[in-house]
């Protein structure tokens, strides 16, 4: 099935639930502009998720999603929210497939889960859920301790299942959107760039930062915990640091605190705060509306495309 046919939307676009980056103003502008705008709940107290909704419900009449991390401790309330407000799509990561895709099924919802390996990608078949994302290294935020990038990741998940397939990681004009296409994929997730547009909820320094952001500004850390690609800053040396000298989980758990997130995306804090966000800053060099977004990678996609077709070996 098509990604298209399976979300009722114009292109095969989905926006990334990132935390402290996708609230209903970002998800209803990406999903009126043809793609598939999810809010990302993980940064959320349950109401604040209601609320969203909600607002994303009279914000636009095209088709839209939660992202729904299952590490998140309110979890049970916000999976019951999301049946009561009638979401019909919801994205879920960081955990067990097994534990809410029936759930969520039983309710009408259509369930994809993001993993970042084949094993957990079989799984998720196996859970039953109707598509899966499959994130590389390059990707932003939370990320595979397996380190394999999308270029390696795309062709063996499609190669181990026959649902659709969603790539994310490193994906940011139409060009990579092709190239994702031409390794088997279905469709794309794109987060990064859609962290840096006017709707993104994250606070101007940090879109700055990641306009700013060159090639090699970004590292995988916190790996003995759970690993997260963040721009070099304050933090992320402190952490390099601790983990260099052998720090253990407690002492990592201790650095990172409570908030560190929300004090860099959210609240602007450039130094104390933690940045999360994928390789591909390095190539965005601009803040624009989330339309300009996808109408860039619909544009670049077809010009790739167009492109490809004349070459012949």
């Amino acid at each position: 099935m098509l990604i298209t046919e399976l979300f009722k939307i114009k292109y095969p676009i989905v926006q990334g639930g990132m935390i402290w980056c996708s609230g209903w103003e970002l998800a209803s502008a990406v999903s009126n502009a043809g793609g598939l705008g999810l809010i990302g709940s993980g940064s959320m107290y349950p109401e604040i998720l209601r609320e969203h909704i909600q607002k994303c419900k009279k914000a636009t009449d095209k088709p839209f999603g939660v992202n729904v991390p299952l590490l998140y401790p309110n979890i049970e309330e916000h999976m019951k929210i999301i049946v009561e407000e009638g979401v019909k799509i919801v994205f879920t990561s960081a955990g067990n497939p097994k534990t809410w895709t029936q759930h969520l099924k039983q309710h009408g919802i259509t369930v994809v889960h993001v993993v970042s390996n084949v094993k957990f990608a079989i799984k998720c078949v196996e859970a039953g859920v109707d598509a899966v994302v499959a994130e590389g290294f390059e990707a932003g935020g939370h990320n595979g301790r397996e380190e394999t990038t999308t270029l390696v990741l795309i062709p063996q998940v499609r190669k181990a299942i026959n649902i659709p397939l969603i790539a994310a990681g490193g994906i940011g004009n139409g060009a990579q959107m092709a190239a994702a296409f031409a390794l088997g994929a279905n469709g794309v997730q794109v987060g990064s760039r859609f962290a840096a547009t006017h709707e993104s909820s994250a606070h101007l320094h940090f879109k700055e930062a990641i306009v700013s952001a060159k090639e090699g500004d970004t590292q995988l850390s916190l790996k003995q915990l759970t690993p997260v690609r963040l721009i070099k800053n304050k933090f992320f040396t402190e952490v390099d640091a601790a983990e260099k000298r052998g720090a253990g989980p407690e002492e990592l758990k201790t650095l990172l605190g409570r908030g560190r997130a929300k004090k860099g995306m959210f609240e602007g804090d450039m130094e104390e705060g933690e940045l999360e966000i994928g390789q591909v800053s390095g190539d965005i060099d601009s803040i624009v509306s989330a339309k300009e977004v996808i109408d860039n990678l619909v544009t670049e996609f077809n010009k790739t495309i167009q492109t490809i077709s004349n070459f012949r070996l």
